[in-house]
């Protein structure tokens, strides 16, 4: 009985929930609608719940996905469980996935106490806590637990979290979504970069975390070469870094552009990409650099420093040196021929298992298995 339900399991399309607590939208939500609409063309069934009034929720509307309200608004918002276990047993489905801190906590209990499988997607690069609920949620809430990148997994495992309940599946990128619509020529003179300039390009949200500090201090001890530096994103540390810049006189060689809907443009528009990240679970704006053929200058920490490879795809810095990052992004505008060789090895690297499709086939796989698991026992 056991192997025809397995071969029924194998055969027919899935129902998935997906639980995203946060409000804003950051890479990690960027990788729940990959996978989404991914699982959508398999022909898998999705419903994603948020807090009302997220950006996901309404993403997933723009989208035409099934989506449904919940207030999670801490971890401490225990009558979210009886929420999000309601809302699981009307959305009738056949497993949920949980794809943030507080999502796993909330959901993990929810998913108990709604009779349904539970799996989780751990996207930080931080240290876990070797507590009673690490446990709880981790040995018998959740089927599985999937890191991001082999350094989350060992922050999985160095917080207890039992070697044969964890899986790494890497973030991925969707790389015909980067083809530009406009030319590269076109977005420099939109930019009022000269032919002989080299375009700096960070992707990031303007927090501490992401280092963006580090890349203008590099930048500062780039004269007299023709360098600039792009930074598409914004954040609560805008107003600092733009003071920073005046600070040190290159602020005429920096350019905050903002939030940013062109991504690919930007991409093709640049030389170099950078991300001078002090943690990072994987790094996904590198991956799509990578895809893009863009040489990449990034920090040596957590999954980023796995997916570039140094001397191959990018060159590495230690997190917070600037000049470190000054000294590689030096090399890369003195020497065009190992900056050309850099660009052309990222879409191989991409390639080798950072694709949406691989990603998705991977969930696919891990779904499939954990349902066969549950339905055997």
């Amino acid at each position: 009985m056991a192997s025809s339900a397995a071969s029924m399991n194998a055969e027919r399309a899935l129902a998935i929930a997906h639980v995203d607590a946060e409000t804003g939208f950051s890479g990690g939500e960027v990788q729940v609608f990959l996978l989404i609409e991914g699982l959508r063309r398999r022909g898998h069934r999705n419903v994603l719940i948020a807090p009302p009034g997220s950006r996901s929720e309404e993403e997933a509307r723009r989208r035409g996905v099934d989506a449904r309200s919940v207030p999670m608004r801490s971890s401490l918002d225990l009558p979210a469980v009886w929420r999000l276990a309601r809302t699981l047993r009307t959305a009738e489905v056949d497993l949920v996935h949980l794809h943030t801190g507080r999502a796993t906590w909330l959901g993990a209990l929810a998913a108990r106490r709604a009779g349904v499988a539970a799996i989780a997607t751990r996207r930080q690069d931080r240290p876990v806590r070797r507590s009673a609920r690490t446990r709880l949620v981790h040995e018998r809430l959740l089927e599985r637990t999937v890191a991001i990148s082999p350094a989350v997994e060992r922050r999985l495992l160095g917080g207890g979290v039992p070697a044969r309940r964890l899986t790494t599946i890497p973030s991925a990128v969707d790389s015909q979504s980067l083809r530009p619509v406009r030319t590269r020529e076109a977005v420099r003179a939109e930019l009022g970069l000269r032919a002989e300039e080299m375009a700096v390009l960070t992707l990031a949200s303007l927090v501490e975390r992401k280092g963006v500090d580090v890349l203008v201090r590099g930048l500062a001890r780039l004269a007299p070469r023709p360098v600039r530096l792009f930074v598409a994103g914004d954040g609560p540390e805008r107003g600092a870094l733009e003071a920073l810049a005046r600070e040190l006189g290159v602020a005429e060689r920096v350019r905050f552009l903002g939030a940013r809907n062109d991504k690919a443009e930007l991409l093709a528009a640049c030389d170099v990409f950078a991300l001078a990240s002090r943690s990072e679970g994987l790094g996904v704006a590198a991956l799509e650099a990578m895809a893009a053929a863009r040489a990449v200058v990034a920090s040596r920490v957590g999954g980023l420093g796995e997916a570039v490879v140094h001397e191959r795809t990018g060159l590495l810095v230690e997190p917070g040196d600037a000049a470190g990052f000054a000294a590689a992004l030096a090399r890369l505008a003195d020497d065009r021929g190992l900056l050309e060789r850099l660009a052309a090895e990222g879409p191989r690297r991409v390639r080798e298992g950072f694709d949406a499709e691989q990603m998705v086939a991977a969930y696919e796989r891990l779904y499939r298995e954990v349902l066969g698991e549950v339905g055997a026992a």
